[in-house]
């Protein structure tokens, strides 16, 4: 007599029926049948589907027992063995284990499968946006041999701009946090001016009139009323900078743009189209302005030593007015004022982010802060798609907020590479933060506000906060398209 486990699919109570293995008798052929029934039914049974059970106590719950002629049942499928089984816990002292892998705690199992999700989403994304390598060499090789022979040029044919100083590379290619495409470049060539005076134009302390001290002859013919005229000398660049680009018929030169300091060229690199902003500067060896006293809190982050290192450097005016250029001031117009820039310490900050000195660097450990950047760039980018009401929010929103977010949170385990989710998380929560009390100060300059005169402030945070609490559905439409 030998045993076979039975289960009848439409019953949840078990019978044992017995069989001899030879002579079977006429009265025991309505049980032989029920059997050749249960038999047939498993066979239909996709093998994955058939329940194998985990130990004794499961058998003897799930099975009844039947003795047939022919010895031992057959063994299940290797990939039938290796399924877990399903397990009803009926009561809480019911001396039965759970099955591996399966979560007690219903809630915090849901909470860390949608936590795993994120994790996943962001990850991918920011492979999708990872720039490979020799598109950065080819888009930079072309992008190096213009601007070579635009200084080339200014040297050798201009006088007002002739001490022109070493190209300035700025912006998130030159700061490793460009993505998905190297399609935009920033490139400010300075103008060295040793001794100037500078008086507030406004009341951020961002935009300044530039009054110039002897020694500086060659700059002279920019002057109005004893102010450096910013739009005459940025006239005479862009003439200048087009009549090198004549050469290179690639490249050609976009229209001028209300306000913006750069001469913009545009030129294609394997059908993919470049632009790159040629940006006029004054470089000025001096102390840096005083409306900059209480910015740069990195004392606590980065060191107060860094800090001092960093005010040793000198910073830059850029010709770039807002509102309209006519209106005028202590007789000085906004067409001609200057805006203080340092693009050069922002770009210092990012490449030595940490806290230690190894962050990020082959003896150390990584750190997601530049990660979370990109992803925010990333999620402003899609939303400014979806909605034009955004245009006005840039990517420097973006990078002050991350700028704000280091000094408060300084220890780099606060941004460790595993934690991506939750940094990111709580930098957008920052960032939310912002846009709901209309408000974000510029890292230098804390008396501007750099969301002035924005009125979309809340359906940004409101769009913002959809997609955090949500898992982000943009990106994942966006992975799931293949973009």
């Amino acid at each position: 007599m030998t045993e076979i486990q039975l289960k009848d699919p439409t019953e949840d109570s078990m019978d044992s029926v017995k069989a001899k293995a030879c002579g079977t008798k006429p009265k025991l052929r309505e049980q032989r049948n029920a059997k050749m029934q249960n038999e047939q039914y498993f066979e239909k049974i996709p093998k994955a589907e058939q329940q194998i059970p985990k130990n004794t106590r499961e058998a003897s719950e799930q099975t009844t027992k039947t003795k047939i002629c022919a010895g031992k049942a057959k063994s299940p499928p290797a990939k039938a063995r290796g399924a877990k089984p399903k397990v009803e816990v009926q009561s809480a002292v019911q001396d039965t284990k759970v099955a591996p892998g399966k979560s007690q705690d219903l809630k915090r199992k849901d909470m860390t499968e949608e936590k795993a999700s994120t994790d996943y989403i962001l990850k991918e994304t920011l492979k999708k946006m990872k720039i490979k390598k020799t598109d950065k060499s080819k888009a930079a090789e072309v992008i190096n041999t213009i601007i070579r022979n635009i200084i080339n040029h200014l040297k050798q044919n201009t006088l007002s701009f002739n001490d022109v100083q070493e190209p300035l590379k700025t912006g998130s290619y030159y700061e490793n946090l460009k993505i998905c495409n190297p399609d935009e470049f920033d490139v400010m060539l300075p103008i060295l001016v040793d001794r100037v005076k500078l008086e507030r134009f406004g009341h951020d302390g961002a935009f300044y009139s530039v009054e110039l001290k002897r020694g500086q002859k060659t700059l002279e013919r920019f002057l109005e009323n004893g102010i450096l005229s910013a739009t005459k000398m940025l006239n005479e660049f862009r003439e200048e900078v087009k009549k090198c680009v004549k050469n290179f018929t690639e490249w050609r030169v976009d229209k001028k743009k209300k306000g913006c300091p750069a001469v913009t060229l545009t030129t294609y690199v394997q059908s993919v189209p470049i632009s790159l902003d040629v940006v006029l500067c004054l470089m000025v060896k001096s102390s840096w302005p005083p409306f900059t006293t209480e910015g740069l809190k990195i004392e606590c982050w980065l060191g107060h030593k860094v800090k001092q290192d960093y005010k040793r450097e000198p910073y830059y005016l850029v010709p770039k007015y807002e509102g309209k250029g006519t209106v005028e001031n202590d007789g000085v117009l906004n067409k001609d004022v200057w805006r203080v820039s340092f693009s050069h310490i922002e770009k210092a900050i990012l490449k030595n982010h940490g806290s230690k000195k190894t962050c990020c660097e082959q003896s150390g450990e990584n750190c997601c802060r530049k990660s979370c950047l990109k992803l925010l760039k990333h999620l402003l980018h899609l939303l400014k798609e979806r909605n034009s009401s955004f245009d006005k929010f840039c990517s420097y929103h973006a990078k002050t907020t991350l700028l704000h977010a280091c000094c408060l949170r300084t220890d780099d385990n606060k941004w460790r590479v595993s934690d991506l989710s939750d940094c990111f998380q709580v930098l957008l929560q920052d960032f939310e933060g912002y846009l709901e009390n209309g408000q974000l100060c510029n890292f230098f300059i804390p008396s501007q506000n750099l969301f002035s005169g924005i009125k979309v402030c809340k359906g940004l945070s409101d769009a913002i906060r959809e997609e955090r609490l949500n898992g982000f559905p943009i990106f994942r439409e966006q992975l799931k398209n293949g973009n």
